[in-house]
């Protein structure tokens, strides 16, 4: 069958979508081996794996779902042209659909990439499934996309939980991501998380949640840059004319976020690119990009009593600032060194980070924690792996913060 890529979408995407191999819808589509990218708009070649519908008289979308036992937005997905139909809308005889793959209840997809299109959508499930969680526009990326803050609890003791900073770190946005949503079924369920009463951690702690730092960087890395993109031209020119953007970490104006802090900044442009790059460049002064003024903001109107930021890979927790962390820092290192086997280590070479300010600014104690093992971007095959990892650090991190900072 033929289908129209769309916006968002990648191999894995597709093949996982109509329940096939990679390997077979490269092997129907050999053109795609010969660039990075897929195209929206491009028709791709869907081998024959997959089950396909004639629409009977008074079928609707609805209906349809519901008997093959699949989502009506995912039925749409793999056939646009119901996009714009409403599921109770009667469809045309005749016309032959795709079914697609059986997904389970699960919203977050973690079996293959996270983009910004994934989190705007999952945000929006997770809030009509679960309508008690609050979710914030604390911001705008330079190209307008929202920046997104999720609160997990109602307490009055706060954190803040940070990732995909860096473009090709995008697996930390699906780390988080699913822990919200595990967080949110077990609160709903009155279940427990690894022996963790949710319900009295909802009612304890509030724990605000922002996925993805960089959506610009990660939608470039993850699905290239068309010709029409308002930052083309700098965009290539800053990449050396090339079009793989897999080692990009910085945002669509070729600034690291993670180096924007005023926290010995000019320390770090020392040895920091002194122009746009894919990687290290902290911009032309600290808080220039309107990613980390709209973290920097919401930070000052909270009142944190610590923070982690996502980042990979290494399999490491950075702890400590300057000396200037609190008493009390090294010991929830340790406890979370216990709960992941990740290696801590005081302070990191270079400044200028996110958790450097936050440490400075308030003398209250922030990690830097590096998922996975390897290289950038981290293998998807690893993702197990690093959510179990750190699924106790995220559930333990507010407690620990609460015990230790005697709030």
């Amino acid at each position: 069958m033929r289908y129209v890529v769309q916006k968002g979408d990648t191999v894995l995407k597709i093949a996982n979508r109509f329940g096939i191999g990679v390997t077979a819808l490269l092997s129907a589509n050999p053109a795609l081996m010969r660039r990075t990218y897929l195209i929206p708009g491009q028709v791709v070649t869907v081998p024959e794996a997959v089950v396909s519908y004639e629409i009977q008289s008074g079928d609707t979308l609805y209906c349809i779902a519901k008997n093959f036992g699949v989502a009506p937005q995912d039925l749409q997905e793999a056939n646009p042209s119901l996009k714009s139909l409403a599921p109770e809308a009667e469809l045309i005889s005749g016309t032959v659909l795709v079914i697609p793959h059986v997904h389970t209840e699960r919203i977050v997809d973690t079996d293959a990439e996270y983009t910004p299109y994934d989190l705007t959508r999952n945000a929006a499930m997770l809030k009509g499934r679960y309508p008690f969680l609050q979710i914030r526009t604390i911001g705008h990326s330079v190209m307008g996309k929202p920046l997104y803050a999720i609160r997990l609890g109602q307490g009055p003791k706060e954190a803040f939980y940070s990732g995909a900073w860096h473009a090709n770190e995008w697996i930390t946005a699906s780390v988080l991501m699913k822990f919200v949503e595990d967080m949110a079924r077990a609160y709903a369920q009155k279940e427990t998380l690894r022996g963790y009463d949710i319900e009295e951690w909802w009612h304890r702690f509030s724990v605000w949640v922002m996925p993805m730092v960089n959506p610009d960087g990660v939608e470039l890395s993850l699905l290239g840059i068309e010709c029409s993109h308002p930052y083309y031209q700098e965009v290539m020119a800053i990449n050396n004319g090339t079009h793989n953007f897999t080692g990009w970490t910085a945002n669509i104006r070729g600034v690291d976020l993670n180096h924007q802090w005023p926290a010995l900044w000019e320390e770090e442009a020392k040895t920091s690119p002194k122009a746009p790059a894919p990687r290290h460049y902290g911009g032309r002064h600290p808080l220039s990009e309107p990613e980390a003024q709209a973290v920097y903001e919401f930070t000052n109107e909270r009142n944190f009593l610590g923070v982690l930021a996502y980042h990979a890979q290494g399999q490491e927790i950075f702890w400590g600032f300057q000396h200037m962390e609190p008493k009390g820092s090294e010991e929830i290192v340790r406890r979370m060194q216990t709960v992941s086997t990740y290696t801590p280590i005081h302070t990191a070479d270079s400044f200028a980070g996110y958790k450097d300010w936050f440490i400075q600014q308030y003398r209250r104690p922030g990690y830097t924690i590096e998922v996975g093992i390897g290289v950038n971007p981290v293998p998807l095959a690893q993702f197990d792996m690093i959510y179990n990892q750190n699924q106790p650090i995220l559930l333990e991190a507010p407690l620990l913060f609460e015990q230790y900072m005697h709030f």
